[in-house]
């Protein structure tokens, strides 16, 4: 954990994109209360196959219209360099300094497609194609990613990910604190070195956990 001292305490929100009126302004509200709070940026999700693309753009100009710092996802799985790269310009035109670049999962019943398999293709791309524009968080899994064949090969996974120009990152959630603690260790035996954020979950149906 050592590593992890050298950098300044931070914290974020992750928002879905609305899918009706009122949802929009129930996002509203929910914003500015937690706003008050002081977060680094709101985070937008993009939807599986970037199935909310528009609205994950239209909500992330209205968070930063409402003067907040905000990160857009951009998941690459089943989509093209060409269509990554015109929402990376469309970010780029708009100012917008930070995403969160993440492999994604595709809609239920889709078989996978596209130019891209692992998200470190995806890093590696913004970085080539944005030079140093965007601030990239990645994602981090303590407790592994459920597709991946052990703890040590999600690992180097993730060191591709930063290899390949990823800035900072962000845990999946986790139900077992020592989890991300070793994992944080595991990576500076790696050296692997860049904040690495702990994704919380809200509790909201205690009878979930029982």
């Amino acid at each position: 954990m050592e590593s992890q001292k050298q950098f300044p305490q931070q914290f974020s929100f992750e928002f879905f994109p609305p899918k009706t009126p009122e949802g929009s302004e129930k996002l509203k509200q929910v914003r500015d209360q937690l706003g008050v709070l002081k977060p680094k940026y709101f985070s937008v999700t993009f939807g599986a196959g970037g199935s909310t693309q528009q609205g994950t753009f239209d909500t992330v100009m209205d968070i930063q219209k409402a003067g907040y710092d905000v990160a857009p996802h951009i998941s690459c799985i089943g989509s093209t360099r060409e269509n990554i790269r015109i929402i990376l310009q469309s970010y780029m035109k708009k100012g917008i300094k930070r995403i969160v670049a993440l492999r994604g999962d595709m809609p239920s019943g889709m078989q996978e497609a596209g130019e891209f398999r692992h998200a470190n293709e995806l890093v590696e791309f913004i970085r080539k194609e944005t030079a140093d524009h965007f601030h990239i968080e990645v994602a981090a899994y303590p407790e592994f990613h459920p597709q991946a064949a052990n703890s040590q090969r999600d690992l180097l996974n993730f060191k591709r990910k930063v290899e390949a120009g990823a800035s900072s990152a962000i845990t999946q959630y986790f139900f077992n604190p020592d989890a991300y603690f070793h994992f944080v260790d595991d990576c500076e035996q790696l050296g692997v070195n860049l904040p690495i954020v702990p994704g919380i979950m809200p509790i909201t149906n205690h009878s979930q956990l029982a």
